[in-house]
C-alpha cells in the first residue's frame, strides 16, 4: 500500500532520504530544490533556473543536481509534462547548493569542449567523486547523443567514460562500488558497466554496441529512468508508463515488477528509514512523493 508523503510537487524528481527524517527533491517545473519534513511541510533550498532534474547529497554535505537547461512543458490529457528543448533552453550543467544558505554554484557546463545538453541524474561513489548521465535534449525533428560521465566535487576535472547512449537517465552503483548501472529511457534498457578504479571502465568486448552488459529490456511499451539499489544488489528501475518500479538482478532478469498505483509517471526511488525498508517514490505527473513499504532492504548511499 502507497502512501503520500507529500502533494503539489510541480514534476518531482531525485529524492534523497536525509538523516533527520526529512526528503529533499527537486522540482523540475517550479525549478527548485525543496525540502520536505516529515510532517509534509515544504521548505525551498533554493531556486534553479533551467531545469534541475537529479540531486545528491555529495561528501561535504552539499548538494550536487543535474540541470537539464529547461523543458518546453506540454499538456495531455490535463496533465503537464517534459517535452522539448525550449526557447529559452539555458544549457546543460552540473550544479552545487549549499543546503544551509541555498547559494548555488556552478561546476561544470561542458566535457572535453563538448556542451553538456541535458544532463539528468548523479550518484557518488566511497572516493568522493561522481558519476552522472546525460541525456540531451530533444527538438521537434532531432534529438541529442546522451552519454555517462565521471566528475570531482571541487570543480577540477570532468571526463566522458561512455558516449554515445541513448537517452541516458538513471544511474547507481552497485554495494561493491565495482560496477556502475545504468538506464536508458526510450530503449528501456539496463546496462551494467564494469569498473577498475574510480571513473575507470573496463569495456565489454564486441558485440557491445558501449561497452556494457544489457542485464534487461523491457518486453513491454515502457521507459526507464531513474534507480536506486537494493543492499542485495537488485537495482530498482522506475518504469515510465507501466507506473512502477522494475526490480532487476545484478546478473541480469527481471526479479518483479512492483506497481505504485496512482500515476503513470513513476519517475525516481530512494530508500530511508533506520533499515532502508521504506521507498520514497516520485509519481511525477501526479507532482506527489509517495512512500511504500519495501520487501528488502536498500542499498546505504556513500554520503
Amino acid at each position: 500500500m502507497t502512501r503520500v508523503v507529500a502533494d503539489d510537487l510541480w514534476f518531482p524528481e531525485g529524492p534523497v532520504a536525509l538523516d533527520d527524517g526529512s526528503v529533499v527533491l527537486v522540482e523540475i517545473r517550479r525549478q527548485t530544490l525543496t525540502r520536505i519534513a516529515p510532517d509534509g511541510s515544504k521548505q525551498i533550498v533554493a531556486k534553479l533556473a533551467g531545469g534541475p532534474n537529479g540531486a545528491a547529497i555529495g561528501p561535504d554535505g552539499h548538494c550536487y543536481v543535474c540541470n537539464n537547461g529547461g523543458f518546453e512543458w506540454v499538456e495531455r490529457q490535463g496533465i503537464l509534462y517534459p517535452g522539448s528543448q525550449p526557447a529559452d533552453y539555458s544549457g546543460g550543467r552540473i550544479e552545487r547548493v549549499d543546503m544551509n544558505t541555498g547559494k548555488v554554484e556552478v561546476l561544470y557546463t561542458e566535457v572535453d569542449g563538448h556542451p553538456l545538453r541535458g544532463p539528468n541524474d548523479l550518484v557518488f561513489d566511497g572516493q568522493g567523486g561522481f558519476w552522472f548521465t546525460d541525456l540531451g535534449k530533444g527538438r521537434p525533428r532531432d534529438m541529442d547523443r546522451g552519454g555517462l560521465y565521471y566528475a570531482k566535487v571541487d570543480g577540477s576535472s570532468v571526463r566522458k567514460a561512455i558516449y554515445p547512449l541513448l537517452t541516458a537517465n538513471g544511474v547507481g552503483l552497485s554495494p561493491d562500488g565495482k560496477t556502475v548501472y545504468v538506464a536508458e529511457t526510450q530503449s528501456c534498457r539496463l546496462w551494467a558497466f564494469d569498473l577498475s578504479g574510480p571513473g575507470q571502465i573496463v569495456r565489454a568486448p564486441h558485440p557491445s554496441p558501449n561497452g556494457g552488459r544489457m542485464l534487461y529490456a523491457s518486453p513491454v511499451p515502457a521507459w526507464y529512468d531513474s534507480l536506486a539499489v537494493e543492499a542485495s544488489g537488485n537495482v530498482c528501475v522506475a518504469t515510465l508508463l507501466q507506473g512502477g518500479i522494475s526490480v532487476i538482478a545484478p546478473q541480469g532478469g527481471l526479479v518483479e515488477f512492483i506497481p505504485t498505483p496512482g500515476d503513470w509517471m513513476v519517475t525516481n526511488i530512494c530508500f530511508a528509514g533506520p533499515d532502508r525498508r521504506r521507498a520514497l517514490i516520485t509519481h511525477s505527473g501526479a507532482g506527489t512523493l509517495i512512500e511504500m513499504d519495501w520487501p528488502r532492504a536498500g542499498l546505504k548511499l556513500a554520503y
